[in-house]
């Protein structure tokens, strides 16, 4: 039987990994990690010998009261829990170069900082069905691959790839630099949707639900577009709105303008 500070449990739609032995025998062998809750006033000389694990990897860490640990599982935690990627995530510089080199019109999707995770999975589902390429999130601040956004997606982030970048500026400069036309979706631009060019390849931006794209992401853009409205509301749900705009790809592409 193995030691308790080694039991990988699967709670439901959650997946986890807790024990300082096991979080450092996960992060060794390179596996995908969302994030590790680490015990404020964990014991010293374990904390050491996770803080040497973990040099040189950009893992999102966070401190939080032994009350939190206790409410995600019930077992001898040692004071750190780490939630596990149930997928692998891709590099987008990578997979753009393969496609562009493919001759293929790159299709990607932006989200830049999506918190909730059921928008994130519904617009997953999405743009699964629209022949989307792959989902770009960046590594921290936003909602990431977990059993929830799966069940939400229906399966399609089974499906569909999803990278992380650490910096959401410098991956779509690197796109805009490779031909991928960076189409920022936001209530502040003055085109409307239907005026605008989705045909091609394209990096469609679709930003947080409290405050919309960054604003430099929105500088850099080739073009800004907003999905018309005639109603008081001032904007619509992120998911809704990913949802119109890859439609609309989709429709010019296939019926033309």
């Amino acid at each position: 039987m193995r030691d308790r500070d080694q039991k990988y449990q699967r709670k439901e739609d959650k997946d986890i990994i807790f024990g300082v032995r096991a979080v450092i025998e996960a992060v060794k062998a390179d596996r995908e990690i969302n994030k590790i809750l680490i015990q404020k006033g964990i014991n010293k000389d374990l904390f050491f010998e996770l803080k040497e694990a973990l040099k040189g990897k950009d893992l999102n860490l966070q401190y939080v009261p032994s009350q939190k640990l206790d409410g995600i599982t019930q077992n001898n935690h040692q004071g750190v829990i780490a939630y596990v990627s149930p997928v692998e995530y891709g590099n987008i510089e990578t997979l753009a170069d393969e496609l562009l080199t493919a001759g293929k019109k790159v299709n990607i999707l932006v989200l830049d900082r999506i918190t909730d995770v059921r928008n994130f999975g519904g617009i997953a589902r999405t743009a699964e069905c629209q022949g989307v390429d792959a989902i770009l999130i960046p590594s921290k601040g936003s909602a990431l691959v977990t059993s929830d956004a799966i069940k939400t997606s229906a399966g399609a982030l089974n499906r569909i790839k999803v990278c992380k970048t650490d910096d959401l500026k410098n991956s779509l400069f690197y796109l805009q630099q490779s031909g991928i036309r960076i189409i920022a979706c936001t209530e502040k631009a003055k085109s409307n949707l239907y005026e605008t060019n989705l045909r091609g390849s394209v990096a469609i931006v679709m930003g947080s639900e409290e405050s919309g794209i960054t604003q430099d992401l929105i500088n850099m853009s080739d073009i800004s577009t907003k999905v018309p409205m005639r109603g008081e509301i001032a904007s619509l749900n992120v998911g809704v709105a990913a949802g119109m705009v890859l439609y609309e790809k989709t429709r010019q592409e296939l019926y033309g303008s």
